[in-house]
């Protein structure tokens, strides 16, 4: 892990999906994955305050889960390669889940899936 503050993500039910770190911050947000080689399974980062991202300098293809304010799936993005300068949640988009791709189960939560932090 990065040292970022770290919790559980729960399905509905209460049912364990992912371990996440947030970056809440300017600067954790600003520099999300870069660096990273990969995310270990089921391991996501969570991005505040952003409704859109950019794979510029990654090192490996993302899966992203855009969230609502009440944390519901918004938009679902499947196996994003390295380079692309604007991947957007839309409007409604307050946050993205970044994973490495096929690291996750993104069958578990389609859009209106909500989620939750603990």
């Amino acid at each position: 892990m990065s040292g970022l503050p770290s919790c559980n993500v729960l399905l509905p039910g209460g049912g364990h999906w992912a371990t996440c770190e947030t970056a809440e911050r300017f600067f954790a947000r600003l520099r999300g994955l870069l660096g990273r080689k990969t995310l270990p399974d089921n391991h996501v980062l969570r991005i505040r305050h952003c409704n859109a991202v950019h794979t510029v300098g990654m090192k490996f293809n993302l899966d992203l889960i855009f969230l609502s304010a009440d944390g519901r799936v918004i938009r679902v993005c499947r196996n994003i390669p390295p380079g692309r300068l604007f991947v957007g949640g839309g409007l409604r988009a307050k946050e993205v889940l970044e994973a490495a791709a096929g690291r996750v189960d993104l069958a578990a939560v389609p859009p209106g899936t909500r989620l939750t932090f603990r």
